[in-house]
């Protein structure tokens, strides 16, 4: 098919951002649908029709396709000969695989906080932590949602050991899709708050062994919220 202007692409799926000239398409395209997969624009167990996503990005086929095929690398794309392409998701099994890497993973990393952290990190994390409680006392979940983001950035930054920090890298797109999937269960995100600001205490306190094992608890708490209401998904996935 013939190719449009970003412009034109964006006018016709507002899921997408208008298409670079200067980038290569197919690192465009991937990048457009990993984006939209793990913000949940495109949700799990969505079928991805070839022909409606070149129309809305403005591409053929053949940069589409050799992004599924990434994206399949990546676990957040898989093909079967019945179906075609779908957004994929989480089984109770995968959950569970994930999140004993998260919190060897996080754990680590607030480990390696508490040792390394210097004043400005430390301020950044006090910072956070007031802010999240003035939103989830505000009742802006959505804001308050984003900024417990941010406390993970700032916790990754704090990685020393490159292998742990390439291992968080890769499995970061996941943590952010599951972490979406989260928001909408009950209590889920305004009892992160407390769970962080005991992990920022203990890296305030320089004290290890307390952030690691205060980052492991705050993980298997939000697992065992998202197995709790797994039965309820109607997606193939934890929400």
């Amino acid at each position: 098919m013939e190719e449009r202007s970003g412009s034109e692409a964006a006018e016709a799926g507002a899921v997408f951002t208008a298409r670079p000239d200067r980038r290569k398409m197919t690192d465009w395209v991937c990048d457009e649908l990993r984006e939209a997969i793990v913000n949940l624009r495109l949700r799990p167990g969505e079928p991805l029709r070839e022909a409606a996503l070149a129309e809305k990005l403005g591409v053929s086929k053949t940069p589409l396709r050799e992004a599924f095929a990434r994206l399949e690398q990546e676990g957040l794309v898989e093909t079967t000969s019945f179906k075609g392409a779908v957004v994929t998701g989480y089984s109770e099994r995968d959950l569970k695989e994930i999140y004993e890497l998260r919190a060897l993973l996080e754990g680590a990393a607030a480990r390696s906080a508490a040792e390394h952290a210097n004043d400005a990190t430390l301020h950044a994390l006090r910072d956070v932590l007031d802010r999240s409680r003035a939103l989830r006392d505000a009742g802006d979940l959505v804001g308050l949602a984003e900024l417990l983001g941010r406390f993970d950035v700032i916790v990754y930054s704090q990685v020393t050991n490159d292998r742990i920090g390439a291992l968080i890298d890769n499995l970061r797109a996941h943590l952010t899709r599951i972490g979406r999937l989260t928001e909408d269960i009950p209590g889920r995100v305004e009892a992160s708050v407390e769970e962080h600001a005991a992990i920022v205490d203990a890296i305030l306190a320089r004290n290890p062994d307390e952030a690691d094992r205060l980052m492991r608890v705050h993980i298997a708490s939000v697992l065992t919220d998202q197995l709790a209401t797994r039965e309820t998904s109607t997606e193939g996935a934890v929400t």
